[in-house]
């Protein structure tokens, strides 16, 4: 192809802040949101150059995905902007990416792999750090069928390690493997040590509520707000992935745990939510969920769907959900309560970064606290939720 030597030229100077978003319209729904937020999920990953390339088909290429003429306009974009990466708006196949990555000599990543590089950024903790490892490893063993040039070499021979004939495709895989055991192993006894903690504040009957909500809603500035901690918070995706947990005080509920979870994104990898299964448990086993959702934005009933689908895969459907309509001040909504015919209250309109709202949110979440403990000892007198 002509554009391969254009991209070629390019790698010479590729910059690495610098990046292709290739965003394909297949007639799907919110397309121009969903290339909005794909150009929000780059430049969370570092980038400050970038380019869209946009363009209509039926179905995806079964070659390039894109189509050779597409590869070709990419290769030429790519050249004139030095880019480093060239990024695709959704999940290609192994074979898919492979052939871009070769045709254009610039390191090609689909949705999920940005969602991984992201995440291995973000992360602060022991255990935040090993889910990642994990979730990567994982999608990494998916790519292995003759996705780099070295997979055709063979190794062998008396005293070699792999055995005789052994290829390095399966040398990898049998790394990955292994690897994969011991992360697996560690999460495991870290998933212990959290259900020792949560067996501590049931027997403290202490409430324990989960913010849950689509990534950049809000959800760690609402945390800082509730409990006054300095958990990090950024208007960028991904800002949180560990979990943060702290006690509050909530009259007549009383002790109040509240954990901060990472943010849910529309086709979250699986193997994310895999590995990060341990810290999600925090959203299965708590008694209430804070489900934020941001006002302002123009898709929030479909980034609640995406929330909830979610949180079913986790097993965490049947949850009780409190939704809490962050944001209003940019989305000029007035705090409220909102009731639903039973008497209980359903949603709760707040601005966490102006604090407008939260003492009705507090009061909502002790009148869940309250109702739960009622539950608990009929003879206290009763609270609906």
């Amino acid at each position: 192809m002509a554009g391969k030597k254009a991209a070629t030229a390019a790698v010479r100077a590729a910059d690495p802040r610098a990046a292709i978003i290739v965003c394909l319209d297949f007639g799907d729904d919110n397309y121009e949101e969903s290339v909005a937020e794909v150009v929000r999920l780059v430049e969370s990953a570092g980038v400050v150059r970038h380019r869209v390339i946009g363009g209509r088909r039926s179905r995806p290429d079964p070659k390039f995905y894109a189509g050779a003429g597409k590869v070709e306009e990419i290769a030429r974009a790519a050249a004139e902007l030095d880019a480093a990466y060239v990024v695709f708006s959704h999940e290609m196949s192994p074979a898919q990416q492979r052939n871009v990555e070769h045709e254009l000599n610039v390191r090609t990543l689909d949705r999920t792999e940005l969602i991984l590089e992201i995440f291995a950024q973000r992360a602060q903790t022991n255990e935040g750090k090993l889910q990642v490892e994990l979730a990567r490893l994982e999608h990494l063993s998916t790519r292995l069928v003759r996705g780099w040039t070295h997979l055709e070499r063979q190794r062998g021979g008396f005293g070699r390690t792999g055995g005789p004939g052994e290829t390095q495709l399966e040398l990898d895989r049998r790394y990955i493997g292994k690897r994969v055991k011991v992360l697996q192993g560690k999460l495991e006894t870290l998933q212990k040590q959290r259900t020792v903690q949560r067996r501590a504040r049931a027997r403290g009957d202490v409430l324990s509520v989960s913010i849950v909500g689509y990534t950049n809603a809000g959800k760690s500035t609402l945390f800082n707000a509730l409990t006054h901690a300095k958990a990090y918070e950024a208007d960028q995706l991904f800002a949180t992935l560990d979990t943060t947990t702290r006690r509050i005080w909530l009259p007549p509920a009383n002790p109040v745990v509240l954990s901060d979870t990472v943010g849910f994104i529309r086709d979250l990898p699986h193997t994310l939510v895999a590995a990060f299964r341990a810290t999600l448990e925090e959203t299965v086993r708590a008694d209430l969920l804070l489900h934020v959702v941001d006002a302002s934005s123009p898709v929030r009933e479909a980034q609640q769907a995406e929330v909830n689908k979610v949180l079913q895969e986790i097993g965490a459907e049947q949850t009780p959900q409190l939704l809490v309509w962050n944001k209003i001040d940019a989305a000029r909504l007035a705090p409220r309560v909102e009731r639903n015919q039973y008497g209980r209250i359903s949603r709760v309109f707040v601005s966490a970064r102006s604090g407008s709202g939260l003492d009705q949110l507090r009061g909502a979440i002790a009148e869940f606290g309250v109702a739960r403990n009622t539950e608990r000892s009929p003879s206290k007198a009763s609270i609906s939720f």
